[in-house]
């Protein structure tokens, strides 16, 4: 039994070490030899255009990305990186009342993402993402509001995107 349990022990362990992925616990997987990560400038090519909601994109996206993994932030050249822009940006009423107005209004965020994994190109891929937050139809949205559903979607879009591109589904 003593030498069943030891045989048992030397195959995980040699199966961890031969393991070409790195794991956090965040549930990321990062393949061996991937350190860097840069986040380029994602225009906002919606209809509306928001002042400064690609910069706070870009910053939740990069924050995100830092405090969930092992990988260094770099301005170029780094071994995954994501580009994309902001392709849509609306506010549209969701429920009426019954005098005809709006009960609920909803901002709507979606953004276009491109991935490049340098050290595994059959990882990369372009994909669009989506999110919204609903706010009262009573209440505009003001600078208050806004900020407040922005980061409620960006937390959402970028855990979307950091679940497609470095979580493991395996």
């Amino acid at each position: 039994m003593k030498v069943l349990k030891h045989i048992i022990i030397v195959i995980l362990v040699s199966l961890t070490i031969s393991c070409k992925v790195n794991f956090s616990l965040s549930g990321a997987s990062i393949p061996e030899g991937t350190e860097t990560f840069q986040v380029n400038f994602f225009p906002n090519n919606a209809p509306i255009i928001e002042p400064g909601v690609n910069r706070d994109f870009v910053n939740a996206l990069k924050d995100l990305i830092q405090n969930q993994t092992r990988l260094t932030l770099v301005p170029s050249n780094g071994d995954i990186v994501y580009e994309g822009e902001i392709v849509d940006y609306r506010v549209q009423p969701t429920n009426a009342t019954s005098q005809n107005t709006a009960a609920q209004n909803r901002l709507t965020i979606r953004i276009n993402v491109r991935y490049f994994d340098k050290k595994n190109p059959d990882n990369d891929f372009e994909q669009s993402f989506s999110f919204f937050s609903d706010f009262p139809g009573t209440t505009s949205l003001t600078p208050a509001i806004r900020t407040a559903a922005q980061e409620e979607i960006f937390e959402r879009i970028t855990q979307d995107i950091f679940n497609a591109s470095l979580s493991a589904d395996w």
